[in-house]
């Protein structure tokens, strides 16, 4: 296969660790590996990352702050040497640490300009990021790390007569939780946008469906390629743990139905069937989660329950390989249409089974791995129910892991994703030839 110049943009969080940023990552340190130029351009605010980063070096455009005055200050024109500060990556944490920087509306305004591109409010930081751009070699392509960067496709396209190729990683959650009349604009520039870009790479079959159900797209335009981990990180506990545990390892944050487990977990305790057994949540917390946290440890306290659950947030990379060999069994009971869910994978290649809910691109991945049990969407008895059979037969509950396990090491690689992606950004370059 042709080596490639690859050009990977990619939204950072500034304060918590994302899984598109992770997933990317490892993606392009693997393109790399494999004799292609690829680099990683960090966009909007820093990249956080468990691992060295491939944008070090790499200037953040699109910067947080400044797309914010843009938007609030459209007439407003800046110097350059300002610009350059306001994309200082320490002001940029400093200012993804801020709650409530900006309001709803505010939101809703910022994300239908970006997806007008060349045409919003942000049309002088897409001139930044092209103005770059130029200074390096010419591209055989770009990926766009999801398809709210899809504003960006046309004015790429205009100046460097390449192909651009987006990613579906979750997006829809963040456009749907927008109000109104946000949501519904935002949904519809999607759609105009992304008949601008040439492909699509899905992290599931499931988000796949969804996406080109609500965006119109038809025919073979969106192809799959599966995340994988690096598997041989995670070891499996020689005993099962003493007490057992219920873990938790995502952010910490009502959408992924951290409330509905710490619900269920209450709800075993009064059941009284389980031998002593604790909660562990572990997991992203940033300034914002804070008020919903302190509301589950006052439920939990009220109960007297407090003592039996951790709470071990913004854990390190170390800290997450050995907090997984301390569970019995895993949830993270997501209450929306999560694309996919990096964590199934890590609780797996741990050996430790997983109850999720029969929704979204869970029963996708259980399908593929067989590692672990299914339960009703935000329903506390049902996911009771799962743990608890599991928590009182853990010859079942190990050997569901031990299967897991192994569909993990053969079918959810890094070199797997790798090589998936490889052939669907050659198969773009060769046809746009």
């Amino acid at each position: 296969m042709a080596a490639m110049r690859i050009i990977q943009l990619t939204p950072g969080t500034g304060n918590f660790y994302c899984g598109s940023c992770l997933r990317d990552n490892t993606l392009v340190r693997g393109l790399r590996a494999r004799g292609h130029d690829a680099i990683m351009v960090p966009l909007y605010l820093p990249h956080v990352l468990d691992e060295p980063a491939e944008s070090a070096g790499v200037p953040i455009f699109l910067s947080g702050i400044s797309v914010f005055l843009d938007q609030k200050y459209p007439k407003l024109r800046r110097p350059a040497w300002l610009d350059r500060v306001l994309s200082s990556p320490r002001l940029l944490k400093r200012a993804a640490n801020l709650a409530g920087m900006t309001s709803a509306k505010d939101l809703g305004e910022s994300t239908v300009s970006m997806l007008k591109g060349k045409d919003g409010c942000q049309a002088n930081e897409l001139d930044r990021l092209i103005e770059w751009l130029r200074t390096q070699p010419k591209p055989d392509i770009f990926c766009l790390s999801n398809s709210l960067l899809s504003g960006l496709a046309l004015r790429l396209k205009e100046e460097f007569r390449v192909p651009v190729v987006s990613s579906f990683q979750g997006e829809d959650s963040f456009l749907d939780a927008l109000f109104e009349p946000y949501r519904k604009k935002s949904w519809e520039l999607l759609a105009a946008r992304c008949a601008e870009v040439d492909h699509f790479i899905s992290v599931s079959r499931y988000f796949a469906s969804e996406m080109k159900r609500r965006l119109g797209l038809s025919g073979d335009i969106v192809s799959i390629a599966y995340p994988g981990i690096a598997a041989d990180e995670f070891s499996v506990a020689a005993e099962p743990p003493s007490p057992s545990a219920i873990g938790y390892l995502a952010r910490m944050h009502h959408a992924k139905g951290l409330g509905t487990l710490v619900d269920a977990f209450i709800e075993l305790k009064k059941r009284n069937r389980v031998p002593d057994f604790r909660l562990r949540i572990a997991g992203a917390m940033t300034n914002t989660d804070t008020r919903f946290v302190d509301s589950l440890r006052d439920k939990l306290s009220s109960r007297g329950l407090l003592a039996s659950v951790d709470f071990l947030p913004n854990i390190s990379r170390e800290a997450k390989h050995e907090f997984f060999r301390t569970l019995s069994v895993f949830s993270v009971p997501a209450t929306y249409g999560e694309a996919f869910g990096f964590y199934v994978l890590e609780s797996l290649a741990a050996g430790v089974p997983v109850v999720q809910p029969r929704h979204a691109a869970f029963p996708e991945i259980l399908e593929q791995t067989g590692g672990g049990l299914l339960c009703e969407p935000d329903d506390v008895a049902s996911l009771a129910d799962k743990l608890e059979s599991l928590l009182l037969d853990a010859p079942r509950a190990r050997a569901l892991g031990a299967k897991g396990r192994a569909a993990v090491r053969e079918k959810f690689t890094i070199e797997q994703m790798i090589t998936s992606t490889e052939e669907n950004l050659s198969d773009v370059v060769a046809r746009k030839r």
